[in-house]
């Protein structure tokens, strides 16, 4: 099996056509082919059904597809560690984030940063935890600000908690307060119509736990959004939403923060990364400074 063959095999399973997959790895589509029989005939299966024109992957092509972008994905991380010059002159940090987090944390963080390490290419993909959990597992990240716990069918990643957030309860300043503008409990949303993030996004199964723990079961008005959407849902007055505090302090006007009382939400923030993959240089010097 060649590296060659698996970068080959990832273009034509994610194009699900040879010449395409040809133009994208800039091969001729008659080599192509002829290494991803090879790669078939060193395996003993076939990768793809190519029935009537029409290219699927097969049940080894499936159980193949994540573990070659994963060797796929080291190798370049490898690379980059490798032509790295002394002192940090360059390379690249792959790193994700929560939105509350990417809003109130990382400006100052990725300034300091970059002040220090001017030739470093800084990547940052904003998402919920869950999705970036995923994202690190197939090595597309070196590092990620996740919510603790994992999931448990996280893959294996090395966690260091960085810092506890409260989570409040935010509504249009031009509607009448959750709760009837007293204290406001888990159990006063009940009757509260909310705007919910979409699936992926930790708060979203934070706070539908939160509610299922006091008997009910939240009532989504919308639901779906990312962060900016769901603030611009609720400033609209379409419902309240459940988010960390950080992010209200640069949400712009128009929101009312109201604190959850009683047993009160909060969550950990972590820096993850792969335990089986050493992040590359940047990366660690990054993971310095957020730590530091």
């Amino acid at each position: 099996m060649q590296f060659q063959q698996l970068l080959y095999f990832v273009a034509v399973a994610e194009t699900l056509h040879f010449t395409r997959a040809a133009e994208r790895v800039h091969v001729a589509q008659p080599s192509l082919s002829q290494q991803i029989k090879a790669l078939e005939r060193e395996l003993g299966a076939e990768l793809f059904s190519r029935a009537r024109g029409n290219i699927a992957l097969t049940d080894a092509g499936e159980t193949l597809l994540p573990l070659a972008r994963r060797i796929l994905a080291d190798a370049d991380t490898a690379r980059l560690e490798v032509q790295e010059l002394a002192q940090l002159r360059r390379g690249r940090v792959r790193l994700g984030a929560t939105p509350s987090i990417c809003t109130g944390l990382l400006p100052d963080v990725l300034r300091a940063f970059h002040d220090a390490h001017p030739g470093i290419e800084l990547l940052i993909e904003e998402s919920g935890s869950l999705d970036l959990v995923r994202e690190l597992a197939r090595g597309a990240l070196d590092l990620a600000l996740i919510a603790l716990p994992l999931p448990p069918s996280a893959p294996a990643l090395t966690t260091v908690e960085l810092l506890t957030e409260d989570l409040v309860v935010v509504s249009s300043a031009e509607r009448p307060a959750p709760g009837g503008g007293g204290e406001l409990t888990i159990p006063g949303l009940r009757d509260e119509p909310m705007v919910m993030f979409r699936h992926g996004y930790d708060l979203r199964e934070l706070t539908v736990a939160a509610c299922r723990a006091e008997g009910f079961e939240p009532v989504f008005t919308v639901e779906g959004g990312e962060m900016d959407a769901v603030l611009g849902f609720v400033r609209a007055g379409l419902g309240v939403a459940v988010v960390p505090a950080m992010v209200v302090d640069r949400a712009g006007p128009g929101l009312r923060v109201t604190p959850l009382a009683g047993s009160p939400l909060r969550r950990t923030i972590a820096l993850a990364h792969r335990t089986d993959v050493a992040p590359p240089r940047a990366a660690r010097e990054l993971k310095r400074i957020l730590l530091g």
